[in-house]
């Protein structure tokens, strides 16, 4: 009896250990801000995302929800994002001499095609109740990423051929149990941030290309904050804050066979979001929803120097703020199944007057579904799938946009997303 009782220890330590490492291998990103942090909550389309819940994937939003979670755990969790996003060009002219991109001799013209590329996004959690009053966390993210890629010979090859961002985010977190309805967490941000963009010189088909790498060397800092308050059994209200945080990008401008050393500050932006829970129907059943907040109106204008200090581009975005609602529910069907559902509708930052081919960003509609199953008292698994449904948009390229290059571009873009999330979760 004794054998078999330090062999099944021995299992479930292995099984965290996995878990751990299982999370911590290449970070690459689809999207700039990646909400895909918990197959848990996936399924309600992130509602109540900073309520206490078995998932300890909540503490990414709101680290005081670890007060909920007794021992030790480890979660991780892989999702797997599909983009399609067509950009049909309807007119290109070279404003210059008012001339159709298609009369010009030897310019690249045609649609972008399919920009979209699918993405891997994994994340890592651990928790650790460290007393009655003080309980840890560590969890391993990747928050923002991008990568779209258009038809290399494009109409629009002057204003993107591809774009890639990639980040890497560690975050410690503490919580404190401070009475039996309130508790309290903060974490330390410390994140990497690559950047790559390519576009063409010109409109001819063999133009030089231009190409901006950058990457953060020394990490970027933050903070999360979060509340956890529950007024009466089984009500939760959550509120959670994740600072913003400042990259220095060190990399190179190359045109052509020509490298100039550069240097950007980034200041990628912070969110607020207040989430509630309600149980009913003797605790089998549950309703939730989210409110988020991002203060994309900082992401706008970022010099770019030289490494002699002089300015000598810029990346400009020009972005408005993003807010997220979403509501859902879950249901126990027995001890081992539970089913949950939610909607969402997402307000984008970006709209016609700033959209460019490289994030043709617009806002959307979420829908939602998702499983866990309970193995043991010591191991689940969470099944999420969500189908986005952006609005309809347009590229619109004018003398008034921010990026203009003399072109003037339209074109209609068409896009779906498809998410499928899955999450072991492994209790010690």
């Amino acid at each position: 009896m004794h054998h078999y009782s330090m062999t099944r220890q021995a299992v479930r330590v292995g099984a965290g250990v996995a878990v751990l490492m299982l999370g911590t291998g290449a970070v690459f990103a689809g999207g700039f801000a990646i909400r895909e942090q918990s197959s848990y909550y996936q399924g309600t389309s992130f509602a109540g995302y900073s309520t206490a819940s078995d998932s300890i994937s909540t503490m990414f939003w709101n680290p005081a929800t670890l007060t909920a979670h007794k021992g030790m755990k480890s979660e991780v969790i892989n999702s797997v994002i599909v983009p399609r996003s067509d950009i049909d060009v309807e007119s290109a002219v070279v404003d210059s001499s008012n001339t159709p991109l298609t009369s010009v001799p030897g310019a690249a013209t045609g649609d972008a095609g399919d920009i979209g590329i699918a993405a891997w996004v994994p994340g890592s959690y651990g928790s650790y109740q460290f007393n009655d009053q003080v309980y840890l966390g560590l969890s391993m993210n990747a928050p923002f990423g991008l990568s779209t890629k258009p038809n290399t010979l494009w109409s629009g090859q002057t204003y993107a051929r591809s774009s890639e961002a990639l980040s890497f985010n560690v975050t410690p977190n503490v919580a404190f149990k401070l009475s039996d309805s309130l508790s309290l967490g903060v974490g330390l941000q410390m994140q990497y941030f690559q950047v790559r963009l390519k576009r063409a010189r010109t409109t001819s088909v063999d133009a030089p290309g231009i190409e901006l790498r950058g990457e953060d060397q020394n990490l970027g800092i933050g903070a999360t904050f979060g509340l956890l308050y529950e007024p009466m059994e089984g009500t939760q209200i959550g509120f959670g804050y994740r600072s913003p945080v400042n990259q220095s990008l060190d990399g190179y401008l190359i045109v052509g066979s020509s490298e100039t050393r550069i240097n950007a500050e980034v200041l990628l932006p912070e969110s607020v979001n207040v989430s509630f829970k309600h149980a009913f129907m003797e605790d089998r059943a549950r309703v939730m929803g989210t409110f988020e907040y991002t203060h994309w109106g900082r992401f706008n204008h970022f010099a770019i120097y030289n490494d002699l200090g002089r300015q000598i581009s810029g990346l400009e975005f020009f972005y408005d703020d993003g807010y997220y609602l979403a509501l859902g529910g879950e249901y126990d069907f027995n001890a081992q199944w539970t089913g949950r559902a939610g909607i969402a509708y997402e307000w984008s930052p970006i709209d016609e007057e700033v959209r460019t081919a490289r994030l043709p960003d617009s806002d959307r509609l979420w829908l939602s579904a998702g499983l866990s199953y309970t193995y043991t008292d010591w191991l689940s698994f969470d099944l999420g799938y969500t189908h986005i449904f952006p609005e309809s948009a347009k590229i619109d390229y004018n003398p008034q946009h921010h990026d203009y290059n003399g072109i003037s571009l339209r074109g209609d873009v068409d896009a779906s997303v498809d998410i499928l999330s899955a999450a072991m979760r492994v209790v010690f």
